[in-house]
């Protein structure tokens, strides 16, 4: 069993999934979203239909480095980009090589295009926000990320634990406000993209084939998510 399937919670309450994958699940609060043919085979995970103050269903956790595990828990805020319900990374552990991560248990992408909301409240040793993609397990996936305490955006990969830079860009990140975070691979290829902004072009093939898809967050920062986002990509 894959590390990632340590704190399963259970699975398909949280994901609205085109027909174009064989199956529709539909949440009772959480339809489907609609498609255009660019968008075919987009997935949604969205919040709203579940209880608030639990872990999400169909997501695992896990956590690259030291330190405590993270704490993800539904929570209602006036402010969600859509319905009223966001997923929040609220432990507050400030050892500094500590990466909490939430991946979807399913589906599963190679090439596509990964994205999230995200809402960086609070942190002393970091205030960041992450997507992953390429994700085999807490210590082996795609990372891109925001800091709003550096004022940077980062593409890393993490290989058995070890998070490597391999691009980056430099400018304003704010705390307490709404940003959009978004990664496209294709092949060896990411483009990483700030607020509708490119802002790296890298390539890299150490992880290939299907994996999951998810977000991260470091150290003690308290970070909301919602709208997290998978599209397919023609290779």
């Amino acid at each position: 069993m894959e590390k990632r399937h340590r704190f399963r919670a259970p699975v398909f309450a949280a994901i609205a999934v085109s027909g174009a994958l064989g199956m529709v699940w539909r949440p009772a609060a959480t339809p489907p979203t609609t498609l255009t043919q660019q968008t075919a085979g987009r997935v949604v995970w969205r919040f709203d239909s579940l209880p608030v103050g639990g872990p999400p269903a169909g997501f695992s956790f896990g956590r690259t480095g030291s330190g405590r595990p993270g704490r993800w828990v539904v929570r209602a805020v006036s402010d969600a980009p859509s319905g009223s319900n966001v997923l929040a990374q609220e432990d507050s552990d400030r050892a500094d090589y500590r990466f909490p991560v939430a991946v979807a248990d399913t589906p599963r992408f190679s090439d596509v295009s990964v994205a999230v909301r995200c809402k960086p409240l609070g942190g002393r040793v970091d205030r960041a926000c992450g997507i992953v993609w390429r994700y085999r397990d807490e210590n082996n996936y795609y990372l891109a990320r925001a800091n709003a305490l550096e004022d940077n955006v980062r593409f890393y990969y993490v290989q058995n634990g070890r998070r490597i830079q391999l691009n980056g860009w430099n400018g304003k990140v704010t705390s307490g406000t709404w940003h959009e975070l978004r990664a496209d691979m294709r092949g060896d290829h990411v483009d990483v993209y700030y607020d509708g902004r490119k802002v790296s072009d890298g390539h890299d093939a150490r992880f290939t084939g299907p994996s999951n898809v998810g977000v991260w967050t470091k150290a003690d920062s308290h970070t909301l998510f919602d709208d997290l986002t998978a599209i397919p990509l023609v290779p």
